[in-house]
């Protein structure tokens, strides 16, 4: 075999050795190794439509608050507004959905951590590892 062939056939076992050393690092990249600790934010628009933003880092001490604004620099993640602050902060806006205020049957945006309902401001709950918050768009504590 000539030296020209044997070096055709060098060049196409490393091009696809390269090839698939990139597709097990694109797939460790998007899946993260078991006993992650990352947090996931689900936000469920109450018409059908829902939004999952994964793999957002957790450290000791993030709250709710800390998890969504990490969802917001995602590509296709989420925007959101929310006033007041520690213990008085209320979300008040995720994407383009507003909360509709007090009365009967009128929505608003409550969550949800690992199933739990939010029984304080969401820039106070403090997050464990790999816990996921759920964000409904619903009428009083879901009903």
């Amino acid at each position: 075999m000539s030296n020209w062939l044997r070096s055709r056939s060098i060049r196409r076992s490393v091009a696809v050795l390269a090839a698939a050393l990139l597709a097990v690092a694109a797939g460790w990249a998007t899946h993260p190794a078991a006993g992650s600790a990352d947090q996931s934010v689900i936000v469920d628009y109450g018409d059908g439509a829902a939004k999952t933003v994964n793999n957002l880092a957790w450290a000791k001490d993030n709250t709710v608050l800390d998890a969504m604004k990490a969802a917001t620099s995602r590509p296709h993640g989420i925007s959101f507004s929310y006033t007041g602050s520690d213990d008085s902060a209320v979300l008040t806006r995720i994407d383009d959905v507003q909360n509709q205020g007090g009365g009967a049957g009128k929505k608003n945006w409550q969550y949800w951590v690992n199933g739990a309902y939010g029984d304080r401001s969401f820039a106070v709950f403090e997050l464990q590892a790999q816990d996921t918050i759920v964000w409904r768009f619903t009428t009083e504590q879901g009903k």
